[in-house]
């Protein structure tokens, strides 16, 4: 039997405060990241405002950029 994670809200706040701690920490815009990481501002904007939720390859594409894994930019592990 697999094991699931189900995300709660509090989760997913996470998960935003987390990518706009990551950017600001790297002294990086929302222009500039999306530059970075092919992925648009407007799309980071909304992320981190909790509008909408980051597709899976979005996740992995942040992950890879801030050499962090899924998890901690999901804010499921510190």
């Amino acid at each position: 039997m697999k094991d699931f994670i189900i995300l709660t809200d509090s989760a997913c706040d996470l998960s935003q405060e987390k990518l706009k701690e990551l950017r600001i920490s790297h002294n990086l815009s929302q222009m500039q990241l999306a530059l970075k990481t092919g992925l648009s501002q407007s799309a980071i904007a909304k992320w981190e405002l909790g509008k909408t939720e980051p597709t899976a390859s979005s996740i992995i594409t942040l992950a890879n950029f801030f050499e962090e894994t899924t998890d901690y930019i999901l804010g499921l592990v510190e």
